[in-house]
């Protein structure tokens, strides 16, 4: 073999030096050169490849630099499924969780805390902070990096490999020896700093800010051009597995990690390994104590298995393995000063105000920008309620919080701290869009201006509203139109030429293919795609056509029960209202229902919709006004479906054990999808709520039910659990 050139001898210097840098600051997090000094070395690498383009090879660092861009996503299988994880705020849930893992595996607690030790190798637990930030699935094949796929609907996702092959934390090729096939799931997540500075450059540059890490991070990585995910020096941390073709690879968690930290995959310096329940719950405020000065946004601790054959023991539910669990931190509160308040108007005209307040970091983010809800909670001066919003004025200290740890909210007021101008929030009394009349709910809150809870633009033209609805008229629930979001409304609306004001027009923007590929970033395949889904949008049937179009008191679970009472819009349009307002006529008496009813056939029908005695007159007059006609008879015009899908004739309704009652589901059940469960039981007669209050009828209850389980029992609330349900499902089908 002929002595290497002086061109290949540097290469490869350069090569081995820059791979040592990256593992350096990206695995040992122990940086050995500044970032100029690495590129300073990528910059000469780059330049000797482009003067011999024989010493080119597909792994070298500077094929981070990004490519073309690419025209489009590709969907691909995982080849093990991406599942969630069940959470819990509550330390007694996870001792729960805990107790059941416990008795999957055969370590059953006796009754007596006291005579019961967990053996350490027997159940360890690992512990890993819970980054916030984007499931990626990297999966290297005899050791090179050969696919990058989003977690998508959990069995397919998004292939994204363009761009991580561009994330300098993402190791091309493994060291060490690995398995042939090797899939490694991890987080991809903004650095603060990067995030800070992204936000800077985009400030000074007249643009929109960034809202939080997460949701940047994920438009990245959907990012066609790799130049620009490049830009953004997102960072990556491995912390789970999907397929391995070498099952002796590692027999655990935590030595699975070890294993991808020798193989130059970053993975979290703070995960642990505890030998009990009470260890976990030590590491988890452990890290509470710090989580804060990390620099990446965390929600929570994940507590697993250790064990792989245990994991595999005690197996998965339809949606969640049983072996791990993620613990959630509880919501970070910081105090800040109210510098102004702003009125948005939403798609169904409700005013909101939202605070502008002095920048504060919180859970992660810079926030300045948070919900007040509504107006009457600004003037409230009660003192019932400590802690809670009470007469906020502008230049007072306010408490901020970020419900979910994503939408950041006002919570409370610092009177104490109050400044002597304070000034007083003055509601808008008229449209701050359009300039047209305001409604004020209640109408007592025109004599206590602290009852009120809504305030409303009643112009159905307002632009604001216009917006909105179009935005919500698209979105995946609605009429699942590809493409056609918030960006795309706003950038065809700004041309002034492409008409996009009412639903009808939706449709018609095929006819605008020409002028909709002279705008910028619509290129013709996005166009395409846009196109084909609004075709394809016709067909989606009564239910979807009346979640989408943001009718007051109809969203989509109202929209289906109507859809499965009236065979078409036509039926809807012409009903009496007592057909729309079951929940109180089915309520009453047989007698009471002829005298509202007129008719024996009509007094024994039962019309399950989720509309009552206050909304459905509402819906009602809506239905027969001259705007709905002329919004209807457009749609019909062009092409789109107005007969209902789900239409079941009277003659095969009858009264159920569902049939009425407001359901409430908590916790993990083993045979059923959440979502589909939910569709079933509308189907069936029931209302499906979120919440536990006075008026739920019953709580179904799988596993790891907490606080709603707490309350329903406190409130004397009928509870299943899933072989009850399963049950009562199938006496239902019969």
């Amino acid at each position: 073999m002929p002595a290497p050139t002086q061109p290949q001898r540097r290469a490869r210097e350069l090569r081995t030096l820059l791979h040592r840098a990256n593992t350096a600051y990206y695995v040992d997090a122990a940086p050995i050169m500044s970032d100029a000094e690495f590129d300073r070395l990528l910059a000469e690498l780059a330049d000797l490849e482009r003067a011999h383009p024989d010493l080119d090879d597909p792994l070298s660092p500077t094929h981070r630099v990004g490519g073309e861009p690419i025209e489009g996503f590709e969907t691909r299988a995982h080849a093990a499924p991406m599942l969630s994880i069940d959470n819990t705020y509550d330390e007694a849930d996870l001792r729960e969780w805990h107790d059941r893992v416990l008795r999957g595996v055969g370590l059953e607690r006796p009754a007596d805390p006291a005579l019961f030790v967990t053996p350490t190798p027997a159940l360890a637990l690992a512990c890993d902070p819970k980054i916030d930030g984007v499931a990626l699935s990297l999966r290297y094949e005899r050791g090179r990096l050969v696919h990058a796929l989003t977690r998508g609907d959990g069995t397919s996702g998004d292939d994204v490999t363009h761009a991580a092959r561009v994330i300098a934390a993402i190791p091309l090729e493994l060291a060490g020896v690995v398995p042939e096939i090797l899939e490694v799931r991890g987080e991809v997540y903004f650095p603060l700093r990067q995030f800070d500075r992204i936000n800077a450059e985009r400030e000074a540059a007249g643009l929109d800010l960034y809202m939080n890490p997460r949701n940047a991070a994920a438009g990245t990585l959907k990012q066609l051009d790799p130049k620009v995910v490049r830009a953004r020096r997102l960072n990556f941390c491995a912390h789970g597995r999907g397929e391995i073709s070498d099952p002796a690879f590692a027999a655990s968690h935590s030595a699975f990690l070890g294993r991808l930290h020798e193989a130059g995959l970053p993975i979290n310096p703070l995960a642990s390994t505890v030998g009990t329940i009470d260890g976990a719950i030590a590491a988890i405020r452990a890290f509470d104590a710090v989580r804060g000065t990390q620099q990446y946004g965390v929600d929570g601790m994940v507590v697993r298995v250790d064990r792989f054959d245990l994991q595999t023991r005690l197996g998965t539910t339809s949606k969640s393995p049983r072996w791990i669990i993620a613990y959630k931190y509880p919501a970070e509160r910081k105090t800040t000063r109210l510098l102004r308040v702003e009125h948005q108007v939403g798609k169904t005209g409700k005013i909101t105000p939202k605070a502008v307040m002095e920048p504060v970091l919180l859970a992660g983010t810079s926030v300045r920008n948070a919900t007040l809800h509504n107006y009457g909670r600004l003037r409230d001066a009660s003192t019932e309620r400590p802690g809670e919003r009470t007469d906020i004025r502008t230049g007072d200290a306010v408490v901020v919080e970020k419900a979910g740890e994503v939408i950041p909210q006002v919570v409370g007021v610092v009177l104490a701290s109050r400044p002597s101008d304070a000034g007083v929030i003055v509601p808008p009394p008229t449209c701050p869009v359009c300039h047209g009349p305001v409604e004020i709910e209640p109408p007592e809150a025109l004599l206590d201006p602290a009852l009120e809870t809504v305030r409303r633009c009643i112009n159905p033209e307002c632009p604001a509203q216009v917006r909105e609805k179009l935005i919500w008229f698209g979105g995946r629930k609605q009429m699942d139109i590809e493409g056609l979001g918030e960006k795309t409304v706003d950038l065809i609306r700004a041309t002034g030429t492409i008409p996009l004001n009412t639903f009808g027009d939706v449709f018609r923007l095929a006819d605008h293919r020409e002028a909709l590929l002279s705008l910028e970033r619509m290129g013709e395949k996005k166009v395409d795609n846009l196109l084909a889904g609004i075709e394809a949008a016709k067909s989606r049937g009564l239910a979807r056509v009346l979640a989408g179009m943001g009718i007051r008191h109809v969203g989509d679970s109202t929209a289906r029960q109507l859809a499965r009472a009236f065979p078409s819009l036509d039926a809807l349009a012409a009903a009496p209202l007592h057909h729309l307002m079951p929940l109180a006529v089915n309520a009453m008496s047989r007698r009471r229902r002829l005298e509202i009813t007129g008719s024996e056939e009509e007094a024994s029908s039962v019309y399950e919709t989720n509309l009552g005695a206050d909304t459905a007159p509402i819906f009602h007059a809506y239905l027969r006004s001259e705007a709905a006609r002329h919004t209807f008879e457009d749609l019909r015009g062009q092409g789109v479906d107005l007969s209902s899908h789900d239409y079941t004739p009277p003659a095969t309704r009858r009264a159920g054990p569902f049939t009425g009652k407001t359901i409430v589901i908590t916790g993990t059940l083993a045979s059923f999808d959440r979502a589909a469960l939910s569709q079933r039981l509308e189907t069936l007669g029931a209302k499906v709520a979120s919440a536990v209050s006075s008026k739920t009828s019953l709580l179904i209850a799988g596993d790891a039910a907490g606080s709603k389980l707490a309350k329903a029992r406190e409130l004397g609330i009928e509870v299943w659990d899933e072989a009850h349900l399963t049950r009562a499902l199938d006496a239902a089908d019969t």
